[in-house]
């Protein structure tokens, strides 16, 4: 089933951002090869393709695992999540229409 990861960035943490994405991004890279990656991004501060400074205000993320329990787990062990850049993070069951 899918998950999706909603993660609401915490106050200046573009830096944490810049850091961490490689490890991130490595994730997120293994969950495609799996064909288990729906899609995933950030969403810019502003209303801008690239925000600049203004940084982030979060990010999505859906994918497949096999229960809520196991999408949780791995959104927690996020390297955001340990380099402070999440503020919170909300795991729900998603079911694609379109």
């Amino acid at each position: 089933m899918y998950y999706v990861i909603i993660a609401s960035d915490s106050p200046a943490s573009l830096e944490g951002r810049t850091t961490a994405r490689p490890d991130h991004l490595q994730r997120l890279q293994a969950l495609r090869d799996a064909g288990r990656l729906l899609t995933a991004g950030p969403c810019p501060g502003i209303d801008s393709e690239d925000p600049g400074a203004a940084g982030y205000s979060g990010s999505v993320i859906i994918a497949e695992f096999d229960s809520l329990e196991s999408a949780q787990s791995w959104a927690d062990s996020d390297p955001y999540v340990d380099a402070g850049v999440y503020e919170s993070v909300v795991v729900k069951p998603y079911r694609q229409v379109f």
